[in-house]
């Protein structure tokens, strides 16, 4: 009778051989890659750098060339936020592609445009978070500032400060218990509002002005270091991001705790698994889009037509040229849509439906269906679909579970997979369970990372 059963078990203890050898392996890639992508920004920059280590080349070099072949390998670059690698298969791309789609933007601060002011003899930027948190979660912790500033002159400025060990780091203060009795009384949405996460970046004067000595400041350091002025901040993209490398959790050093495992642990699976597909039958796609934490708009969202465009550009080089023949390419194509889930807490254990709910070290998760309350928003794969990945999985030795995004009337969330079913592809959700998501800090299982990097892998690879 127990084979009429299914119980989904510790991946831990199934590993294979010296499977756990390549666990921790794949563990220390990743931190690096997460260390050196803390924005969408600086994500879609190491994508790139994998993707020409991999032989792959622009989308302008193969319109260039004039025609592409089986086994090329062109990667797109969309606005430097977003990406897409493209591994040529044997069959038309009209015919379908293999997409593992996940996002590179993260909860965080983004400054407001016109930041820096000065307010009792400290200097302070002003923020507006972005994405879905909870704010108090983002005072009295070290922070760090990475964006890009474009100088009156056209030059365009890189600035990373806070992540170095001998840089400075930045910091949003909170209220010392002794005084904090109304604020203590609060809801703890309403304890620190968004008006009040100002970032703490100066306090000494400069000497000989009166007013805005400290601001003055401020600013005279960052012409001087980097020769912008209050202006540029009008024109810049800067975000607020935790200071500080990736860290193994625990004594057996099982998880990782970092910056934007939401979703840049699908990313970074997706990336090594695509790279690593040779000769496909189906043109593989590694998908990389930017806007998911805010509704995938915008012209490097999902809902933008740059992937499409991109599926357009190739099909041309192939000889296709009709509207029919895109549309043909998006519905016949398959799609994993990579993002993690709410893992089971004990610390919380009342959200989750226990029996439906990711478990961490279990595996990679496949969701049905994200949305809310009544399936609002969701995709909703189905059976056929959903039976062909338990196919793939099952003979590729994937350990994976199921789970929902919490109790039925708890909340909900959301993916970018509607938008691809939308196309008519066949799509769901396949991604990895996580702690305390949208955190500034999150956690999650490094076997439970490889598991998605290998049923990503498997995914590719099935014909």
């Amino acid at each position: 009778m127990e084979k009429l059963t299914k119980k989904f078990n510790n991946a831990w203890e199934l590993l294979k051989d010296d499977e756990q050898v390549k666990v921790f392996e794949f563990g220390e890639e990743y931190k690096t890659f997460m260390d050196n992508g803390k924005t969408e920004r600086e994500c879609t920059d190491e994508i790139i750098k994998y993707a020409k280590e991999a032989g792959y080349i622009s989308l302008e070099d193969a319109i260039e060339k004039g025609t592409i072949k089986a086994g090329d390998k062109i990667y797109v670059q969309n606005k430097g936020k977003s990406v897409a690698l493209f591994n040529i298969g044997s069959e038309s791309i009209e015919k379908g592609m293999k997409i593992v789609g996940s996002h590179l933007d993260a909860p965080r601060l983004d400054l407001k445009a016109f930041p820096l002011y000065e307010d009792g003899g400290l200097a302070m930027l002003k923020t507006h978070y972005y994405g879905g948190i909870k704010k108090y979660q983002w005072v009295a912790l070290p922070l760090a500032l990475h964006g890009v500033i474009i100088k009156k002159d056209g030059e365009k400025l890189n600035i990373v400060i806070g992540e170095d060990e001998n840089d400075p780091v930045l910091y949003i203060t909170d209220l010392l218990p002794h005084l904090a009795k109304d604020q203590m009384d609060k809801k703890m949405g309403e304890g620190i509002t968004g008006e009040g996460l100002n970032v703490l970046i100066g306090s000494i004067p400069l000497k000989g002005e009166k007013e805005d000595a400290v601001k003055l400041n401020v600013l005279k350091f960052l012409n001087n270091k980097y020769g912008i002025e209050e202006e540029d901040f009008t024109v810049a993209e800067i975000e607020i991001v935790p200071a500080g490398k990736s860290r193994d959790v625990g004594i057996d050093r099982s998880m990782i705790a970092a910056h934007g495992h939401d979703d840049r642990v699908c990313a970074f699976s997706s990336l090594k698994a695509v790279l690593e597909v040779e000769n496909p039958k189906y043109t593989t796609v590694g998908l990389f889009v930017d806007k998911e934490e805010v509704g995938s708009m915008g012209n490097t969202g999902m809902e933008s037509a740059f992937f499409e465009n991109a599926v357009a550009e190739l099909l041309h080089l192939q000889g296709v040229t009709s509207y029919l023949g895109l549309r043909r390419a998006m519905s016949n194509s398959k799609v994993l849509s990579g993002d993690v889930t709410a893992g089971f807490d004990p610390n919380f254990p009342d959200v989750l439906d226990k029996r439906n709910a990711a478990f961490i070290g279990k595996g990679v998760t496949l969701t049905k269906y994200t949305g809310s309350r009544g399936k609002s928003g969701s995709n909703d794969a189905n059976a056929e679909f959903l039976a062909e990945i338990r196919k793939i999985f099952n003979e590729n030795n994937v350990v994976w579970q199921v789970g929902e995004l919490g109790k039925v009337d708890q909340g909900g969330g959301g993916t970018i997979a509607y938008i691809l079913a939308n196309k008519g592809a066949e799509v769901v959700d396949c991604g990895t369970p996580m702690l305390s998501m949208h955190a500034p800090i999150e956690i999650i299982s490094k076997v439970d990372l490889y598991m998605t990097y290998k049923a990503y892998k498997a995914f590719y690879q099935a014909q």
